[in-house]
């Protein structure tokens, strides 16, 4: 345990800092930068679980402090003022563990550079699905206000993008466990509004529909920042043109 590397991050943050030992912790306990609320990030659970639960480390942070009655004696220290260094802050030790300094810019925790790429997949394809159900939905509006079926029938990308609209609003909920459904929609609409199209002789649809499957379905693979990024302009950038045709047309 005080060899141990640790994650924390308080429960309204997005962002982990660390790496820090259990020492350098309670350091931050008792500067006030971290509570038992304080979340930890467990390896062997892959959880972000409370400090509090965890007994050990809590004995490690939040030490029981014992009256002790110690007399007075004067100690001489061998180690000599320099009156030029400067004091090292909570904030400098924070900005060392997340790779913000001269010294450890090239040390970041590439677990973190992976959950900014998730959460970037994750709005990616969340944005994706909204300009996809615009594009599906919005010209058979009419269709789906009347309740005709026979009107319904005729515009069947409007039970296509009912289905994305319930992906998007469970993907902007958090709901990543849904990814391999997500994929499985990138490709089955991928292939269904592509044979309409092709068979309607509109190339640009088809291209825009393409580009926008392909970033959708990248979305919810690439765990690397620079892929997640061109994923999700792929996605959204394609479902958007999509949508502009539909509309426009």
């Amino acid at each position: 345990m005080a060899t141990q590397e640790l994650y924390i991050r308080n429960a309204t943050e997005t962002e982990a800092r660390g790496p820090f030992s259990p020492q350098q912790i309670a350091d931050l306990a008792e500067a006030g930068q971290v509570t038992a609320e304080t979340l930890t990030y467990d390896a062997t659970t892959e959880q972000w679980v409370a400090l509090n639960t965890n007994p050990e480390l809590m004995a490690i942070v939040f030490p029981e402090k014992k009256k002790l009655s110690l007399k007075a004696k004067e100690i001489k220290t061998l180690n000599k003022t320099d009156e030029n260094a400067k004091p090292i802050t909570v904030n400098d030790m924070l900005d060392a563990a997340e790779g913000r300094t001269d010294d450890t810019k090239d040390k970041s925790d590439p677990e973190i550079a992976m959950a900014r790429a998730a959460k970037i997949g994750l709005i990616g394809g969340t944005v994706t699905l909204v300009a996809a159900a615009a594009g599906e939905i919005l010209p058979g509006a009419n269709a789906l206000m009347s309740g005709d079926a026979a009107k319904l029938m005729a515009q069947p990308l409007v039970f296509l993008g009912l289905v994305d609209v319930g992906f998007a609003v469970m993907l902007g909920l958090g709901m990543s466990s849904l990814y391999q459904f997500v994929r499985f929609r990138a490709a089955l609409g991928l292939g269904l509004t592509g044979f309409i199209f092709y068979a309607q002789g509109q190339p640009m649809q088809l291209i825009a529909v393409a580009a926008g499957s392909a970033g959708l379905y990248l979305c919810t693979v690439f765990v690397n920042l620079i892929p997640a990024i061109i994923a999700a302009l792929a996605g959204v950038g394609g479902m958007g043109y999509f949508a502009w045709l539909m509309i426009a047309t």
